[in-house]
């Protein structure tokens, strides 16, 4: 009970921070001069969340500026993701998954496909 509060906490805080965060860059991303960002589409595999957690992590997703979860595919643990600036979509991929579903697997645990090993 004490261990899934602090967890909740914690990713609350990093939520919040990464709003706060993703804010300033996508602001900054529409105003500044030069070259316009690259927008596209990309998927990314989830593993180890109930229906309600991946449903909880695409929210958390679409609720960070320059992000949109536009489909959660149960059955492949996969999402398809619009970003403002897919530049960088491996590393984007690799931050959700440490900061948000790592977490998130420890509040909504689940198994919808075997876990695939990725970092």
């Amino acid at each position: 009970m004490i261990a899934r509060l602090f967890t909740s906490v914690a990713l609350l805080a990093v939520f919040l921070g990464q709003v706060v965060s993703s804010g300033a860059t996508t602001a900054w991303l529409i105003v500044r001069p030069g070259p316009r960002p690259a927008p596209g589409l990309v998927r990314i595999g989830f593993t180890g969340l109930s229906p309600a957690g991946a449903a909880m992590l695409g929210a958390m997703i679409t609720l960070t500026p320059g992000t949109t979860t536009i489909d959660i595919d149960l059955v492949r643990g996969e999402m398809l993701l619009h970003l403002l600036d897919a530049s960088h979509p491996v590393a984007l991929a690799r931050d959700i998954r440490r900061r948000f579903e790592l977490p998130m697997r420890k509040l909504f645990p689940g198994e919808l496909v075997p876990d695939r090993g990725e970092a």
